[in-house]
Order: structure tokens, then sequence, then C-alpha cells
């Protein structure tokens, strides 16, 4: 990030590489001597928890500000979901089934970037989990377009590499899930819910309590692929034992195209824009 302040003091960054080039001591070998904010070590501490919670809300936020990225939309489904063309090496039928569904969420952000060009690149921003699946389509289809994309990527034990198709300036990766969640909804003008397992569900959920409570604006949630959603979830049984209300239906719909979904997109009514009570209580 550019450092355009108009300060006379000696900035940060002078002062590490100064740090480096003194004479090698016991003193100066001590961790206790490292800079506070150029120590790792340090940094990683238990108590430092708040700072690192801090630095990672920040330095997207500051990013995405920078590059004058307004709005975006939000695209959340399985890692797992193949490209149609390799449907083939599916582990299971379903998921070879599935595939269908790459190809709408590649189709949709295609869409979608082509209005966010009419931007400049300001509003209507694809983002994504930076990952395989249904998150390499979001970005892939925002190439096609020729424009640009956002990837949240998150450290696992097990993977992983950001999918090639993300920008690369604007490919971020991200230690605590609970503030990527954050930045997935900060800027989101509309949330499309692929077929996945539970860190869909997760994104699904969070979402869903946010604008069901009125801490969110309310935005069009699609849930892309009605038959697969009414089988892994029954969300009428929970309106019909009254753990939510018959009006809480009404916070998704369900598509199956990218057409579809941006038709919802363009016709969607946003009134109220939040909730002054919970409906059922």
């Amino acid at each position: 990030m550019p450092d355009d302040r108009q300060s006379p003091f000696r900035d940060a960054h002078q002062d590490i590489e100064t740090a480096r080039d003194i004479p090698d001591t016991p003193q100066t070998r001590a961790p206790a001597y490292r800079l506070a904010f150029a120590d790792d070590d340090f940094l990683c501490r238990e108590e430092l928890r708040p700072v690192r919670l801090q630095l990672e809300l920040l330095k997207p936020e500051m990013i995405l500000n920078e590059q004058n990225i307004d709005s975006t939309v939000v695209l959340f489904g399985g890692a797992r979901i193949p490209d149609p063309a390799n449907k083939a090496t599916a582990r299971t039928q379903t998921l070879a089934d599935l595939s269908r569904y790459y190809d709408e969420a590649r189709d949709f952000a295609r869409l979608m970037t082509l209005r966010s060009m009419e931007t400049y690149g300001r509003d209507h921003v694809v983002a994504t989990g930076g990952g395989p699946g249904v998150m390499e389509a979001g970005n892939r289809g925002a190439q096609d377009a020729g424009g640009h994309s956002i990837g949240l990527n998150i450290v696992l034990p097990h993977e992983q590499a950001p999918n090639e198709y993300v920008t690369p300036g604007l490919c971020f990766n991200f230690h605590y899930f609970a503030i990527r969640k954050m930045h997935f909804l900060m800027r989101a003008r509309a949330i499309c819910v692929f077929p996945g397992g539970f860190g869909t569900l997760d994104e699904l959920f969070e979402a869903l309590t946010l604008i069901q409570t009125g801490r969110m604006e309310r935005v069009p949630v699609l849930l892309f692929g009605r038959e697969f959603w009414e089988r892994v979830i029954d969300f009428a049984a929970l309106a019909e034992a009254g753990t939510i209300a018959d009006e809480d239906l009404e916070l998704f719909r369900y598509v199956e195209t990218a057409a579809e979904a941006v038709e919802i997109i363009d016709t969607w009514d946003d009134d109220p824009a939040k909730r002054d009570t919970i409906p059922g209580r």
C-alpha cells in the first residue's frame, strides 16, 4: 500500500531497514530488542489476538477502499463441485450431477462483472472464497468478462492456494473465519448460494441470521438448486414448528439459472431495508 503521509517523522519502513544493519551484539540479538511491529513472535502471542483481529479487518478494507470497490455480489458454494469438463472425476454421482452449477456460477459471475464494468469496477464486484469448485467458477466468470474479482481465502491445514482466476491484487488470506465472513457481507448487495457443504451452510445461515434479526440490510439471498436445498434443509418444517416465522421464508428465493438470478436482483424490493421487529417474537 502506498505511503502518502505528509509527515516530518521517519516512517516505519525506514527504521526496519536501519534496525537490520546494526552491529551484531548480544543485546541486538535478544528478542526484546526487536521492533514490536516487526517482531512476528511478538505479534503471534496470545495477548496480541485483538491486534491480529484488527489487522485482518483493516488490511482488506483499506485495499478495497483504495481500489474504489463500493459493493460486491457474493458467491458461496461447494469446493468439491467440479467443472463439467472434469465431472467424470467427481467422488459421487451427485457431485457429478451438480457440476451444472459450476457453469451457472461462471455465467452469473460473467453477467454481473459486465454490469460492474459499467461502473469501472466499483459496484457489483464478484467476491468468492477464492478456492476451487463454485468459488473458482465465480472468479473465472469475472475473468471471462474481462473484469476483476475478489478472493477471500483462509489458511486451512490441508490446503490451499487461491484459484488461478482471482485478481492477484484482490486476493486476501485470513486466519480468522469470523473476520473473513465480515468481509464477505460488509459490501454485499446480493448473496448467491450454490450447493455445498458445512462451509456453505455456515455462510448461508450467518447471512440469514443477520438479515432476520435486522443487523444487516435485506439483500437478495438466492439459493441455486431448489431440489438440492429442499432435500438438505426443510425450511418449511422450521416455520411449522414455530422456530422461525412464516415471513422468514421470504428472506431467500430459489433459482436455477444465472439469468433468473440476475432478473431477481434487478427487481428486488428492498423495502423495508431493516426490520424493527423480528416476526414471531
